[in-house]
This record gives C-alpha cells, sequence and structure tokens, in this order.
C-alpha cells in the first residue's frame, strides 16, 4: 500500500501521510476517488488516526478544506471545487469554474441536485417537515400574523412593526384598482375561457401600462406593490367573467383578505357583509401559498427575470408554469380523482391501479419533490377543511373520501415505504370547494397567494450584484455534422 501511494506522497511528511489516512479511515471523503484527496502539510503532534490520538495530544477537529476533489478517470486529471455552506441545509458543490478546469458541464435533468441561486427568503428541510419563511415557522406565521405581514416579511427580511405595517398597507392599497381599459381588455375573451387564460394573458397586458424602471430599490418596491395589490383584482374579475357576472371594484377599507372575498362574491345589487371566519380562512390560504422556495414557477419568474424583463411579463410567466397540473393545478386533479374514485369502495381498486406502472391512473395529492415527510402546510389545511365545514354546515362526500383514502393509503406498505404522504394539495382542492368556488379558480387563489413569494424571489435576484441572465447547458444527443457526406449533394438534389 506504502509504495502504490509513494508517488503521490513523494515529498510528504509522516504527518500528512498520517493525517490523509484519518481521512480515509474515518470515511470522510466517502463516494470520491480517496488517492487523489488533497492532503496538507500538517504538524505529526496535531493529528489522530481513527480513535488513536498522537504522541498522547487531547484529540483535535481535522481542519479540511472547503473543497471536493473530483477526477476525471479518463484522463487521470484532478481539480478541486469549493464546497459552500448556507446557514442551515445542505452544503452545495460550487461548480461555476467545472468547465475551465475540466471540459466538461453538469447533467441534472430537473435540476434535481442543483442549487440555482443564494436565497435567504424561505427554507424548506424535506426530511422533517419543515417550511419557514426568513426564519419562522410557518405555522407560527398562520397563527400570529396575516397575508399584509407575512408578504412584508417576505420582501424585506423582517416583519413589520406597526408603522412599518400601516405604510405599506397603505402602499399597496394605492395601486388595487385596475385601468379600464384592461377591463374592455378582459371583456375579450371567451366566456367559457379558463380563468387561469385570463390571468395568464391580463397580467402579462398589464406590463403595457406599466413599463417604466425597475432598476433602483425604489422602482422595485413599487413594482412589487402594484403586483400584490392588482393580481386579487384580475382573480376576482376573471372569476366574475367566467359566471357572466358584473366586476367589482376593491375596497380598501377592508383587509387584503376581506377585499379579495367581497370582489369575488358580492353583488352591485345588495350589501354583502364578509363572514369574517371564511375571511380569516382565506388569509391562511393566502399564507400557506406565500412561498416555497425555488419550485417551478418561481424559477421560471426568476429565469424570466434574469434577463430584465418587465416584472408584470415575469409574473405572467409564473402564471404559466403554476398552471401545469404537475404543480399549482394539482389540487384541481385531487378533486378530479376523488371524483372518478366516486366511493370509499372503489378505493382498494384505485389504490391497486396507482401501484401498477403500466396504469396512467396515479394518485394525485401524494408525495412531494421535497417533502420526504408530512407536508406541514397539508396539516394547517387539514384541520382548515374541518373548520370551515363545521361553520358552513356543508356536507361534502367528497371529504369522508379523502379521509379514507388518506388512511387506507398511509397505512399500506407500498405508499409508506415511498414516503408519499398527503401534500398540501389533497386538502386545499376540497377547501376551495368549501368556500363556494369551482375547480376552475383553484389555481388562481394559488396564484393569489403566491404573488408575494414570486415579487420576493425576483426582488432578491435583481438586487444580487451576481445575478446573471440563465443559460442552461445541454447534453446533445442528435446527428453529428453530414457536411462530408458523399451522398448529401446527390441527396438534396433528389429532393429538390
Amino acid at each position: 500500500f506504502f509504495f502504490a501511494m509513494e508517488e503521490k506522497f513523494e515529498g510528504k511528511t509522516l504527518g500528512s501521510l498520517l493525517h490523509c489516512l484519518n481521512v480515509m479511515a474515518a470515511g470522510k471523503m466517502a463516494g470520491f476517488d480517496l488517492l487523489t484527496a488533497s492532503c496538507g502539510e500538517v504538524p505529526l503532534t496535531e493529528r489522530t488516526i481513527g480513535d488513536h490520538t498522537m504522541n498522547g495530544k487531547e484529540e483535535q477537529t481535522v481542519e479540511m478544506r472547503q473543497t471536493v476533489t473530483v477526477t476525471d478517470n479518463r484522463t487521470g486529471t484532478s481539480f478541486e471545487l469549493p464546497i459552500l455552506d448556507g446557514t442551515q441545509g445542505q452544503s452545495v458543490i460550487d461548480i461555476t469554474q467545472l468547465h475551465s478546469k475540466s471540459g466538461l458541464f453538469t447533467y441534472d435533468p430537473g435540476f434535481t441536485c442543483t442549487a440555482s441561486c443564494k436565497s435567504s427568503i424561505t427554507f424548506i428541510d424535506g426530511d422533517k417537515g419543515i417550511l419557514q419563511h426568513r426564519g419562522y415557522d410557518v405555522t407560527y406565521l398562520v397563527d400570529h400574523c396575516d397575508y399584509m405581514d407575512v408578504s412584508y416579511l417576505l420582501l424585506h427580511g423582517e416583519l413589520p412593526v406597526s408603522g412599518q405595517r400601516k405604510q405599506f398597507i397603505k402602499n399597496v392599497r394605492a395601486h388595487t384598482t385596475l385601468n379600464e381599459q384592461v377591463r374592455r381588455f378582459l371583456e375579450g375573451y371567451t366566456p367559457t375561457a379558463h380563468p387561469m387564460a385570463i390571468m395568464l394573458g391580463t397580467v402579462g397586458a398589464l406590463a403595457a401600462f406599466y413599463d417604466s424602471k425597475w432598476t433602483t430599490a425604489e422602482q422595485r418596491d413599487l413594482a412589487a406593490h402594484r403586483l400584490i395589490a392588482k393580481i386579487p383584482t384580475v382573480a376576482a374579475w376573471a372569476f366574475k367573467y367566467s359566471r357572466g357576472e358584473p366586476f367589482v371594484y376593491p375596497q380598501n377599507n377592508l383587509s387584503y383578505a376581506e377585499n379579495f372575498l367581497h370582489m369575488l362574491f358580492s353583488s352591485p345589487c345588495e350589501p354583502y357583509r364578509v363572514d369574517p371566519v371564511l375571511a380569516k380562512a382565506m388569509d391562511v390560504i393566502l399564507i400557506i401559498h406565500a412561498d416555497h422556495e425555488q419550485n417551478m414557477s418561481t424559477s421560471t419568474v426568476r429565469t424570466a427575470g434574469s434577463s430584465l424583463a418587465n416584472p408584470f411579463a415575469c409574473i405572467a410567466s409564473g402564471i404559466a408554469s403554476l398552471w401545469g397540473p404537475a404543480h399549482g393545478g394539482a389540487n384541481e386533479a385531487v378533486i378530479l380523482m376523488l371524483e372518478e374514485i366516486g366511493s370509499a369502495e372503489n378505493i382498494p381498486k384505485y389504490i391497486a391501479k396507482a401501484k401498477d406502472h403500466d396504469d396512467p391512473f396515479r394518485l394525485m395529492g401524494f408525495g412531494h419533490r421535497v417533502y420526504k415527510n408530512f407536508d406541514p402546510r397539508a396539516k394547517v389545511m387539514q384541520a382548515l377543511c374541518h373548520k370551515i365545514l363545521r361553520h358552513t354546515g356543508i356536507q361534502d362526500p367528497l371529504l369522508n373520501l379523502a379521509m379514507a383514502l388518506e388512511k387506507v393509503a398511509l397505512e399500506d406498505e407500498y405508499f409508506v415505504k415511498r414516503k408519499l404522504y398527503p401534500n398540501v394539495d389533497f386538502y386545499s382542492g376540497l377547501v376551495f370547494r368549501a368556500l363556494g368556488f369551482p375547480t376552475s379558480m383553484f389555481t388562481v387563489l394559488f396564484t393569489v397567494g403566491r404573488i408575494a413569494g414570486w415579487v420576493a424571489q425576483w426582488k432578491e435576484m435583481m438586487q444580487d450584484p451576481k445575478h446573471r441572465i440563465v443559460r442552461p447547458r445541454q447534453l446533445y444527443v442528435g446527428k453529428t455534422s453530414r457536411d462530408d457526406d458523399a451522398n448529401c449533394a446527390e441527396g438534396l438534389e433528389t429532393r429538390c
């Protein structure tokens, strides 16, 4: 073994060699080529081998370099990449210099192992079921804050004090109305248009009205206030238009959640009192959906924003991404699934279908790309669902079916082994139904809640001095150059 290591450790002291043996014994660099690990010059008396302390000195922690050594086994070339640590969560390998050092790119479809940015907004520990915004657990925010507090927190990093809260609410309320031309634009949609299609087109069209600069902090704050203020109005008008009902204008004397419900369900023909229990429920829904780290739609907003596009256009791109049934449309898919199952007697049949890889049926609302434990938002939505149904007196047979399905799935070894727990979408659709929304509005409600997170993530990216336009690479698997094909010219002549 020592002869085999002779070339690697030529000129090193015994202390260095023992240090490297200790690293290998402790398994500190498992998964990498240990013989190419970098081992610095260290004093003999400060190092240990396994559990043995050299020269009777008190055991000391070996200070390792924050790097990973990678070897290209085709050439034998080795190079180091830095390891970056956040304040909590997993460390990451900085691969920004990977291509310049190795001539290689990484291949990571779906970005399942790639950190695309640094962020201080939201932290998720999927193994422990933790979701925090700026260090606050989401359940704490649900219990002690409203959506305006959480929006301010996401944008500015701290919960607002009294004066800050009052000024923030004033700033948002100043922009709740839409230009009357937007109303005429919206009325151009076919009456059967999906509300998300109306949201997507109308929010994108707002870029025509607010095509101002957003290079300074003040300009970015103004864009954030406008977006947070106007999204509920667009959402409520999309809902009204789909029902053939007259539009209702914002009431700035109401809270954010109350105003939203008022625009959704009131009529110009008679007074409307917002139920405070339902208003609180809507506030909880918005908080639960406010932000969720670098998910699909948030990454889309950041990607569009990296080109310095208009913020309304960036948010429109996020809406398009959120619309997909694999993302924000999953809660609608849960309801459709429950309706397809029909009754508790059919659950075993559909459980078997879900396990069959050759069957297209999938159990919607179970499992999550990030959470390998119970989704903390799902617990909140489950409790909220029961509270709303008790308050309204609604008897929803789908709720009983959902509870029965959840019980069977959580006791089935197939789902337990794969950690397929109910996620937030499993119960949110039932909550939305209890509030009186059709399934076509479910993702719209998700959009209204997520707007604070989107603008906070966009703002964070814009103020990062190191932000760059997003430009992924690819692994090309198509045809190679045909220039030297002897039959190329003849073939072209024949086709022409």
